[in-house]
């Protein structure tokens, strides 16, 4: 009798194990998200800033796979019975993928849950998109990629937003010097306004309290930090100190080995103990490896172990600018960037490349 296989989330790393799944082993294979559609997290901001999104259901995406869809929200795992909790029923499982993914981290800071807008999902970029209808001003929280990305797009695609982007570190510090440089350039023709060492303790409903100051603004957008759902947790895998499943080599569960993790919600390490970011650059080359290694099981093989390497870091400027920041393979920077117009097809490219991966899941990735 052939294994059955759930997978649960069905984001960028989610989709791909299913699809996976299905192709490389025999096993029944179920994929449960709590919508019908793919979401494309990387343009959420893009469809903040106005732009119209694309329509992608699940069941065109699945077609012809075999890959049972149930459109549900998991309320519980039992680790003890393999068994899921939905809403509307229950699921049995041989083996599980835990592809949950992250959404927004909105209670490190007092007022953020309450005022803060976010574009970690459709529902809340939605939520931001109708509320820039009328605001004037606005303060982006966090400096990562996604903040950065989000200041310059809502800047360009709204040139009478006075926007301020407040980080906890230097600007662009993940960034090498010619990468910061361009940073810098493209703000300043945006007109956005970088706040440095910015240690936000309030959000209210007109801006953010700092430890030195107050920024007034009409609309607070957080993109500080993510989190992730506590099913793993409540469900008595072991998890580290932000609720992610701690995994091994292989990305199977250290104390529960019939569940696999991938993508944001899991923790996972390289050999020489390097943790890698929270990204689609991790997500989709480890994904194939951990179904890779799902088949090899299966089958009686013995799977090959993970070897991974960064290469760059890409970041949309707007519509019209970008960086293409190269980097080693720990993910430090070099002193390499590709910027402007050619940048920005180049992320462009990269971002349309992730929808014809999940369209097809073998393409090769970079690992």
């Amino acid at each position: 009798m052939a294994e059955h296989i759930v997978v649960v989330g069905g984001g960028y790393t989610g989709l791909a194990a299913a699809k996976l799944l299905a192709r490389w082993t025999e096993a029944e294979v179920t994929l449960v998200n709590d919508r019908d559609r793919f979401v494309e997290r990387v343009r959420l901001h893009e469809f903040a800033a106005g732009r119209t999104p694309h329509d992608l259901p699940l069941t065109g995406l699945l077609d012809g796979t075999g890959v049972r869809l149930v459109v549900d929200r998991v309320t519980r795992i039992d680790a003890d019975t393999r068994e899921i909790t939905l809403e509307t029923g229950r699921l049995h499982y041989d083996r599980l993928v835990y592809a949950l993914g992250s959404r927004a981290d909105l209670d490190s800071v007092p007022g953020a849950r309450e005022h803060a807008f976010t574009v970690a999902t459709r529902e809340e970029a939605e939520r931001l998109r109708v509320n820039l209808t009328t605001a004037r001003s606005v303060v982006v929280i966090g400096g990562g990629l996604t903040g950065i990305e989000a200041a310059a797009e809502l800047a360009e695609a709204h040139p009478h937003l006075a926007v301020t982007l407040a980080t906890g570190g230097v600007f662009g510090g993940a960034l090498s010097a010619k990468g910061r440089r361009h940073l810098r350039r493209v703000f300043d023709r945006l007109g956005v306004t970088v706040v440095d060492d910015a240690r936000v303790t309030e959000v209210r409903a007109d801006g953010v309290v700092l430890a030195d100051r107050e920024i007034t603004a009409d609309t607070v957008v957080w993109t500080a930090g993510f989190r992730v759902p506590d099913l793993a947790r409540e469900a008595g895998f072991e998890v580290d100190g932000r609720g992610r499943l701690v995994v091994d080599g292989t990305l199977s569960s250290v104390s529960h080995p019939e569940v696999i993790g991938v993508g944001d919600a899991a923790a996972v390490h390289r050999p020489d103990g390097l943790e890698l970011r929270m990204a689609c650059a991790t997500g989709l080359p480890t994904t194939q490896y951990a179904i890779r290694t799902v088949a090899a099981r299966l089958s009686g093989r013995v799977s090959k172990p993970l070897r991974f390497g960064y290469a760059l870091q890409c970041v949309s400027l707007g519509r019209r600018d970008g960086l293409i920041q190269f980097v080693r393979g720990d993910d430090s920077p070099r002193e390499l960037v590709l910027t402007g117009r050619l940048a920005a097809r180049v992320k462009e490219a990269v971002v349309r490349g992730t929808v014809l991966f999940e369209r097809h899941p073998t393409i090769p990735t970079s690992f």
